[in-house]
């Protein structure tokens, strides 16, 4: 691993352990086939259930919900509740959760270049 300090990330690098611990609490987050697709979806804005729901094929109601919780758990969702009739719930990224954006761009251009290179050598 390069040990050099340019990223930002100097107690990370110091020591391996803090780099392990630091990979495992993001997997431990994001971890599961549908966490990032709804993290991605309220990157752009909030939304209500049904609109997450249209946003992610193939999730079910069932799935989307538990999804949902675990994100509000982790501090990376809210969920406000309005009084009306009938009740409005959105769900929107906490300051935590918008940060994953980066994340989420890192790992779309990293995908992208990997499926070319792939590509490419068939």
């Amino acid at each position: 691993m390069d040990t050099s300090t340019t990223n930002g990330n100097e107690k990370v690098q110091i020591c391996s352990s803090e780099f392990v611990v630091a990979v495992r609490d993001t997997l431990n987050v994001i971890r599961g086939k549908w966490k990032l697709p709804i993290i991605g979806s309220l990157c752009y804005g909030k939304k209500r259930f049904k609109d997450l729901e249209n946003d992610i094929p193939k999730i079910t109601p069932r799935m989307l919900s538990k999804e949902l919780k675990e994100l509000e758990l982790n501090s990376i969702v809210t969920r406000t509740v309005y009084d009306t009739t009938p009740v409005t719930v959105e769900y929107e990224l906490t300051p935590s959760g918008r940060k994953i954006r980066e994340l989420l761009d890192a790992m779309v251009k990293w995908g992208l270049q990997h499926r070319e290179a792939v590509m490419s050598t068939e």
